[in-house]
């Protein structure tokens, strides 16, 4: 499963808590690859609720929407993020450390 660090769980946060964004809201994940092997280019949108066949998770009080491509390809990965100068939201994933699942 997919691990966000306490510095993603804050940006996802800080990105989903807008007027537009209703609570119970979240950060969606999506994959344009029709395979999970071939994950092709991942989107992330904020969302005001998952897709019927979206993977939750939840961490730190911040919601995360996986489609199913992504959420395969993301099980053994860790979420980051940074907010550069502008204010613009960074994303970055590793992979899961044995010690951190």
């Amino acid at each position: 499963m997919l691990l966000l660090t306490e510095t993603a769980a804050e940006v996802v946060k800080s990105v989903t808590s807008t007027p537009q964004t209703p609570e119970g809201g979240g950060l969606r994940i999506a994959s344009s690859a029709p395979t999970p092997e071939t994950p092709g280019e991942l989107q992330l949108a904020a969302a005001a609720a998952p897709a019927e066949n979206d993977q939750v998770i939840e961490a730190a009080g911040a919601r995360v929407f996986l489609e199913p491509n992504a959420a395969e390809y993301l099980q053994d990965k860790v979420l980051d993020a940074k907010v550069d100068e502008q204010g613009n939201a960074q994303f970055s994933l590793a992979v899961q450390r044995p010690d951190m699942a």
